[in-house]
């Protein structure tokens, strides 16, 4: 790989984020983490990523919101960057309605990590 790709991660369990960093470190990727909608929106600003993991139930903007937001960004590149939701799905959402928000993908908590790296990959490679 000629440099890392960076993944933004929206999610507020230190737990979660921990975790993630440690299975996407595996592959080489980097991470960098929000916890919230609005910090998530704030490093989009600043930085370049490549795709983002966003959690759907995060405090002061939900994932739902920071996605609708970011699919309305003037930037051709980032309103189009890949966003995988994660979420325990408590709200049922079905796959449609996760890709009319705006979500490339659904992973469901508790995260199967071997199934968030080759989700990951598939938007990366």
């Amino acid at each position: 790989m000629s440099k890392d790709k960076k993944i933004l991660v929206g999610e507020d369990s230190s737990i979660i984020i921990n975790l993630t960093k440690s299975v996407l470190a595996f592959e080489n990727y980097s991470m960098k983490a929000a916890r919230n909608g609005k910090q998530v929106l704030e490093f989009l600003e600043k930085e370049d990523f490549d795709l983002i993991l966003m959690d759907l139930n995060m405090p002061i903007l939900d994932g739902v919101e920071c996605t609708k937001q970011i699919r309305a960004l003037s930037d051709p590149v980032k309103s189009k960057l890949p966003i995988i939701a994660i979420s325990g799905n408590i709200n049922n959402y079905s796959m449609d309605e996760f890709r009319k928000i705006g979500f490339n993908e659904f992973l469901q908590k508790p995260l199967d990590f071997d199934k968030l790296l080759a989700t990951v990959k598939k938007y990366l490679s």
